[in-house]
């Protein structure tokens, strides 16, 4: 979670489809493809979390109960373990496990919940409490890509499948973990340059709010915002980027710096919807006029789309957080022994002035 360019306002609409029983693939477990390396299994989702499950390229990397190591368990008998990983002051987490809670509840199974309120070690202890409460699977949020050795250790003792969303853990699919669902954080990266450029006209001075130091989401971003700026805007010039950690106070403080060190500057891509509200306050307290710095960032929150109706920011490319339906769909083919991919995608829309506002109410 490549795909095609996609224009901006033709995305707003999410695909609204049946949640389809078919995660199995033909491929053979364990598997790698020799094509592109475009390994990931793709699907859809709307705002009411109905999804797609679509088949990937055939020869993708799989992964079965067999291959894992796992015990076959029914899932409607199953006590199923999330671990988020911060606080829910941030729209996205709500949305995401409230996602969670729905499908388990529509699917009469049985959820366990811990939040790590965004410490690393709690929510490696929040874990292995999942673990001795008796979860038979687990889906983890994780707050770092590293340092869950002792996690695996434990899953492994117990044979306990899991399951990670949103964020990449640096380990060995089909062995540390069954899947990784989330979203395609480079095409997320080149549909906001897509935004900026439309926006600024694809010349001038722009800075990059860049997330937390240290794991996938803010590399991935990065890389494909600079990749589509070189590729379709030579005049559109990076000058400045410093992180803000994915949260709005720090947003708003680098912003600050920003507009004092450069005072010209044309665009902010923000990397979370977070900062880019930041960046707002920032430009509001420095004097400027809505608009006259183009802002695009990645969530889709209602706050955000809410400030593109306000003329305060240019774009928003939906990081979708509705990974319940997924999640489950995914466990449940996996747990049946079906084959399941290692790498699954769930699509974004977009919001900008076009659909903001007949559209908010999509927006988390």
């Amino acid at each position: 979670m490549q795909r095609s360019i996609h224009r901006p306002h033709l995305l707003a609409r999410p695909v609204v489809v049946a949640l389809a029983a078919a995660v199995a693939l033909t491929a053979s477990a364990c598997t790698k493809s020799e094509d592109d390396g475009s390994d990931k299994q793709k699907s859809s989702a709307s705002a009411d979390t109905e999804q797609k499950v679509v088949t990937p390229k055939a020869g993708s990397k799989t992964c079965t109960i067999d291959a894992y190591g796992a015990k076959k368990i029914d899932l409607k008998n199953a006590t199923v373990g999330f671990s988020q990983s911060e606080k829910e002051a941030n729209p996205f987490r709500i949305a995401e496990t409230q996602s969670m809670k729905d499908e388990a509840k529509k699917r009469g199974v049985k959820l366990l919940t811990a939040n790590a309120q965004s410490q690393f070690s709690k929510q490696i202890s929040d874990v292995q409490d999942l673990l001795a409460k008796g979860a038979d699977l687990l889906v983890i949020a994780p707050l770092n890509s590293d340092g869950w050795e002792p996690v695996f250790k434990a899953a492994a003792a117990k044979k306990v499948p899991i399951v990670t969303v949103d964020r990449k853990i640096n380990a060995t699919a089909c062995k540390d973990y069954v899947s990784f669902i989330a979203s395609d954080f480079v095409e997320q990266g080149r549909r906001a340059a897509d935004q900026m450029i439309e926006a600024t006209g694809g010349k001038g001075e722009v800075a990059i709010l860049l997330g937390s130091a240290g794991n996938n989401v803010t590399t991935e971003r990065t890389k494909g915002f600079k990749e589509r700026i070189a590729e379709k805007a030579p005049d559109l010039k990076v000058v400045f980027e410093q992180t803000g950690d994915f949260a709005r106070e720090k947003g708003q403080q680098v912003t600050e710096q920003l507009v004092q060190s450069k005072p010209g500057i044309k665009g902010i891509y923000a990397e979370n919807d977070e900062m880019g509200l930041g960046a707002v306050a920032a430009l509001k307290g420095a004097g400027k006029k809505a608009g006259a710095v183009k802002i695009v960032t990645v969530d889709g929150t209602r706050n955000a789309v809410n400030a593109i109706v306000d003329g305060w920011i240019s774009g928003v490319v939906e990081s979708n957080p509705r990974f319940g339906p997924l999640a489950f769909q995914t466990l449940d083919s996996f747990t049946q022994g079906k084959e399941v991919a290692e790498d699954i995608i769930i699509q974004d829309s977009a919001y900008t002035s076009d659909n903001a506002k007949q559209d908010v109410g999509k927006a988390y």
